[in-house]
């Protein structure tokens, strides 16, 4: 099964031709400054073949109709025609609260995720625009949504609801969701795969670095806490966004700086995190180079990043009254030994040891505790595509059987 896994944001549009159930990549591309001076496409086949075609693409529709015209083309595709596409997977953000699993996409499946714009405005919109765009391109081809918010629909109340009048909770839908879910999901089972243990029944922590940065807690194969909220602002430091913040600090700016709700929504989504407090960058790896040259802020942002992915690590492991693996993934996760050797550095008495030289290893899968230690630390490198088409194939097949 053909599977094409797309993945649109406000201004661009990832893509992958996967074929399943193999998981192979036959193509991947990017297109870019969507509606913006300087609008690109790049397609990569598996073989290396690679194309990048620069011209005006005024709107989603245009960039997935010219992702599509490269796929099937002669000198750059690498399929024949649309009806080798036998679906289509799209990542939507934000499934709110009637979405506990992918679905297969109907009209009314579509009206219930444009009924979650409140709680996604800057991601569900583009997640819609490419489910239109397939609509009207390859009209016959079934599509399927994957929720980042799905995997963590299986927590207890007490942990996603707000101590906040129960009220907006029930009028507004206020409450924690979390997202970077199907990261989550991956990462934890692949990591028991490698481990050769029963994923439902382990106690987990895993850890997604990228420049959005979230954490999970999962037990027995459920996720029963995240770090991100109502929207992705709350949790861990992250390259542009604040993370936990005390919500007087910011009514405080509010009234100093004389700002209003959207400025300062832009100040912790856009102005803070890892950038905020090293006024140098939102790239981990340029705040350690200026760290190691003893930029005093620099040293700051890094001391302070790492330390609340500890904090975490610990109110998540007092919440499942133990833990037995820690998983690293992400950009930061995946490449940076420092940044993981600090953040187990004091972990000793949860019987956490990290062998140093396994550590050193970028990017690659590897269990980089000690064989000593009690709890397996481990890196995974995320493949959301991957999730995606495998729930998209899974689907597509359960409807063409029943």
């Amino acid at each position: 099964m053909k599977i094409i896994v797309l993945n649109c944001g406000s201004s661009s549009i990832k893509y992958q031709l996967i074929d399943m159930p193999q998981g192979e990549v036959n193509a991947q591309g990017l297109v870019d400054k969507i509606g913006l001076h300087g609008s690109y496409i790049k397609n990569e086949r598996s073989d290396g073949d690679e194309v990048k075609l620069e011209g005006e693409i005024v709107d989603h529709q245009m960039g997935i109709e010219y992702a599509l015209g490269i796929l099937v083309s002669e000198r750059h595709g690498s399929i024949k025609s649309f009806n080798e596409i036998d679906a289509v997977g799209h990542r939507v953000v934000h499934g709110g609260e009637s979405f506990h699993s992918s679905e297969y996409i109907t009209d009314e499946v579509v009206k219930t995720i444009e009924d979650c714009i409140d709680l996604a405005p800057l991601h569900n919109p583009p997640n819609l625009k490419g489910i239109y765009a397939m609509k009207e391109l390859i009209p016959d081809v079934p599509q399927v949504a994957v929720f980042d918010t799905a995997f963590h629909q299986t927590m207890p109340p007490h942990a996603y609801v707000y101590a906040i009048p129960y009220s907006l909770y029930k009028k507004y839908s206020i409450r924690r969701y979390g997202f970077h879910g199907t990261s989550h999901r991956y990462i934890s089972q692949r990591a028991c795969e490698i481990l050769e243990v029963d994923f439902k029944k382990q106690k987990m922590i895993t850890i997604h670095l990228g420049n959005g940065a979230s954490m999970a807690a999962i037990m027995n194969g459920k996720s029963v806490d995240t770090s991100m909220g109502l929207t992705p602002v709350e949790g861990l430091i992250m390259g542009t966004r604040s993370g936990d913040l005390d919500l007087g600090v910011l009514t405080y700016i509010m009234r100093k700086e004389q700002i209003g709700i959207t400025t300062a929504n832009t100040l912790i989504n856009k102005f803070s995190g890892i950038l905020g407090v090293s006024a140098i960058s939102s790239d981990m790896r340029e705040v350690i180079e200026a760290a190691e040259k003893g930029e005093e802020q620099a040293v700051l942002a890094i001391d302070m990043y790492n330390y609340r992915i500890r904090k975490y690590i610990g109110a998540y492991t007092a919440a499942m009254n133990g833990i037995d693996i820690i998983v690293f993934a992400g950009g930061v996760g995946e490449n940076s030994p420092i940044v993981r050797s600090s953040v187990c550095d004091g972990l000793g008495f949860f019987g956490v040891d990290i062998d140093e030289e396994k550590n050193k290893i970028r990017g690659k899968e590897i269990l980089i505790s000690s064989s000593g230690s009690k709890v397996k630390v481990i890196v995974v490198p995320t493949n959301e595509e991957l999730v995606i088409a495998q729930d998209t194939q899974r689907i597509i097949s359960e409807k063409e059987n029943s």
